[in-house]
């Protein structure tokens, strides 16, 4: 009983560990500006690196005459494709883009050649010498151009597409369950409702442009330093088109100002390695903020028609929907993105019989891959636009409508795959809708800085409806279709400086998620340390997977998982070796091996002495399949997550402004690892949803960009941002490590539709677009 007791005094959990919220490691740092991000990187004898990129969106490359920039002072290379020592094409899935343009740009700003030059200027002097001749050709950029190449033609010749393709269509996937859609189904339903949507091409406007520093090692190797979100996956696209073996290419993570998508392709490590290469000098390219935009991918534009059917009481009888996604130039992340947009296209309803098609295409707009909620977040403006269009017509609440067609554990999916954990989607409306509302305007006291405008002066109150929307999400968790997703994590547990003391060694790219301060809260609750080291993320470990599909903590979270125990296992055989312990109760607190039957405590410090244990461990999630082509059948995600919102929005109806004035979300996070990070997780997600439900698109014309700046694309600010109650379920999934589910990508479902079925309350208007815009609502 005495050794119980001291167990118990002993066991109490420690603040920093699971269910806590330390601080972040590198959060006083940014606070205080005091942060290395990768455009901070420097080397005494290091070049600048630049992109002359092209102006047209498609045109045929005739000549490049680079010699009047070769005699330029101080410029040391000028490349094109020619020099290319390796292959000439990558891709994040497909091999279709080349790293330098060869024949032809598809794309306005593509890459043509690259400069290295000791100072900037000196480099943008000499891609001004460069001459290009080009033919220019008639861009390829509406749906009905892509579908018809034999009229319009071809953004890649049918001997490139190499069977991946067809025509400009880069994938497709159909979904058909229960009896389909035919007359005899759409005949079983009592009220029928019909929408065609569009959701605009939203940039994931992170604030760290793409930057990083190639140095050339004396083994004929490059060191890479650079902003990524995947450190595994840039080698193996990199290392071929240098003609290097992956061993001879090393990455170390820098600083990252943000991803959400964005950083997962490559940007400019090819060309700062090629630049380090020829010259055998260190080059860093930083992008400009224009550059940027040019630079990554943003998110699908989409064109949607929803048709769904449903009895009098509001039961859903049938679901038909064609999702057709514009991914631009090159297929980057577009096959995935389909295979999400349909699969999740129905959201989290209960729908017996369902037809979708989802369609990505090649044009000569700009490239389009990964964003934060990857595919759903189209999907999901559709389908909730529609089941309010439903509710209206029903009679019904709209929120009730949602309840009684919810899916809960145990229900199927379209795709055959049953929900195997908590659901809790009826929960999760009810909980939005229960919170109290904001106070409505008051009039008679009225503060200007409180309406839609807001300083600008442009309303006293007048012209001023509010509405409340609702609106919820379906999202899947980590890769999916059969990807063989794994994390790997390296746990150190050594005697420092008469302390115990972890070391945890990942690639994980921390881009803001926050998984330094998982891992260490991991660490602290496997092995019962106090101290705890983050090893820089590199390439010298095995790869922790991208960070994106919400799966970091989900993956490598789980991996470190893994090694802590297995080095908490190591200790105990060496404390049973030691010492002759046969009992199996021990456990590790405090820096003390503990045993509940023995009342033994013995210090980690004297159990380990000078020995060290270093165990590497991987985490592999359970198996799925892909999807069958014609019919959409399959166990091919790994895990569902929920999220719900209740939007308030004030509307100047004369004006068509609109102000944001709550933002409420519920969501199932599983387990909380850390609430804070979870609620930060959830507002920040919201926050882009908001973005993109009001202000963020990038406007191009016949394939141009239009407003590549923070001046003409809005993004917004802490006076566009509400406040954002936040309510939190632990609903444990059995199948997750510590029964978590991602949280980062499914407050930016449902925040959109929210927002613009509360305009729409306020204003009576379909709307049917994303962003809405002035002149939606105003019909000017």
């Amino acid at each position: 009983m005495r050794g119980e007791k001291n167990l118990q005094d002993i066991t109490t959990a420690h603040p920093d560990g699971i269910g806590g919220s330390p601080l972040r490691p590198d959060g006083t740092l940014k606070v205080r500006g005091e942060f290395a991000y990768s455009s901070d990187l420097w080397h005494e004898d290091m070049l600048w690196g630049m992109a002359l990129r092209s102006p047209h969106a498609h045109a045929r490359i005739l000549s490049v005459d680079i010699s009047e920039a070769l005699t330029q002072p101080g410029v040391y290379a000028v490349l094109t494709h020619e020099d290319i020592p390796g292959s000439k094409y990558y891709g994040l899935e497909i091999q279709d883009q080349p790293a330098l343009a060869i024949d032809k740009v598809r794309y306005h700003g593509e890459a043509i050649a690259i400069v290295a030059a000791d100072h900037p200027e000196t480099a943008r002097r000499a891609l001004a010498k460069i001459k290009v001749e080009y033919e220019v050709l008639p861009p390829i950029t509406t749906e009905e151009q892509c579908l018809d190449p034999e009229t319009h033609g071809y953004v890649h010749s049918p001997e490139e597409y190499k069977g991946h393709a067809s025509g400009n269509i880069v994938h497709q996937q159909k979904v058909v369950s229960g009896l389909g859609v035919n007359e005899d189904v759409r005949a079983l339903a009592d009220v029928v409702v019909v929408g065609e949507y569009e959701v605009g091409m939203q940039d994931q406007a992170f604030l760290g442009p793409e930057s990083g520093l190639a140095v050339p090692a004396e083994d004929g190797g490059i060191d890479l330093y650079i902003a990524t979100q995947w450190l595994h996956v840039d080698r193996q696209q990199v290392a071929p088109v240098l003609g290097l073996p992956e061993n001879k290419l090393r990455l170390t993570l820098a600083g990252v100002g943000g991803a959400f998508g964005g950083r997962e392709d490559l940007s400019m490590q090819i060309h700062a390695c090629l630049l380090a290469q020829r010259t055998g000098k260190p080059v860093k390219i930083v992008y400009s903020r224009e550059e940027s935009f040019f630079g990554h991918v943003h998110r699908h534009p989409a064109k949607m028609r929803y048709e769904h059917g449903a009895t009098r009481d509001g039961k859903l009888v049938y679901m038909d929907a064609r999702i057709v996604l514009d991914g631009g130039a090159y297929a980057s992340a577009s096959p995935a993105v389909v295979g999400n947009a349909s699969s999740l296209s129905v959201g989290p309803y209960e729908i017996p019989n369902v037809n979708v098609l989802a369609v990505a295409l090649y044009s000569n707009n700009p490239s389009c891959g990964a964003m934060r909620g990857f595919g759903a977040v189209q999907a999901c403006f559709a389908y909730e636009s529609q089941l309010d269009k439903l509710a209206a017509e029903l009679g019904m609440d709209p929120v009730e409508l949602r309840q009684l067609n919810a899916v809960s554990q145990g229900s199927f999916l379209p795709t055959g795959q049953m929900i195997d954990a908590p659901a809790p989607v009826a929960e999760l409306l009810q909980k939005v809708k229960d919170l109290p509302l904001p106070p409505a305007l008051d009039t008679t006291h009225l503060d200007i800085r409180e309406l839609p405008g807001a300083l600008s002066n442009t309303s006293h109150g007048e012209g001023i409806v509010r509405g409340v929307g609702y609106a919820v999400g379906l999202k899947n968790v980590g890769f999916s279709e059969g990807f063989d997703d794994y994390s790997t994590a390296r746990v150190r547990l050594e005697v420092i400086g008469g302390e115990p003391v972890a070391m945890v060694h990942t690639a994980m790219a921390e881009v803001g998620q926050g998984g330094v301060t998982v891992h260490g809260q991991i660490a602290r609750t496997e092995l019962g340390v106090e101290r705890v080291t983050i090893h820089p993320a590199n390439t010298e470990v095995g790869s922790a997977g991208s960070t994106s599909a919400s799966r970091q903590t989900y993956m490598t979270g789980g991996a470190v998982k893994l090694a802590a125990e297995a080095v908490r296992n190591e200790l105990f055989a060496l404390g049973r070796s030691r010492y002759g312990w046969s009992y199996n109760d021990l456990s590790l607190v405090g820096g003390k091996v503990v045993s509940a039957s023995a009342g033994v405590l013995i210090s980690m410090v004297d159990l380990l002495g000078d020995n060290a244990i270093d165990l590497t461990r991987e985490h592999h999630h359970r198996p799925t399949v892909p999807f069958d082509k014609e019919t959409g059948q399959g166990f091919g995600h790994v895990q569902y997550t929920f999220c719900a919102h209740r939007a308030v929005v004030d509307v100047d109806v004369e004006l068509g402004l609109v102000k944001v004035v709550e933002l409420a979300a519920c969501q199932d996070v599983g387990k909380a690892l850390n609430p804070l990070s979870v609620i930060g997780q959830i507002q920040g997600g919201s926050t882009q949803g908001l973005g993109l439900a009001v202000m963020e698109e990038i406007i191009t014309r016949d394939g141009k960009v239009r407003n590549p700046s923070f001046t003409d694309y809005l993004i917004p600010t802490i006076l566009d941002t509400p406040p954002q109650p936040v309510e939190i379920l632990e609903l444990a999934d059995p199948n997750a490590p510590y029964g978590l589910r991602g949280v980062g990508e499914a407050p930016t479902l449902s925040s959109t539709p929210a927002i613009v079925s509360a305009i729409r309350a306020a204003t009576g208007l379909a709307l049917m677009r994303v962003p809405v815009r002035p002149e939606h609502i105003t019909g000017t």
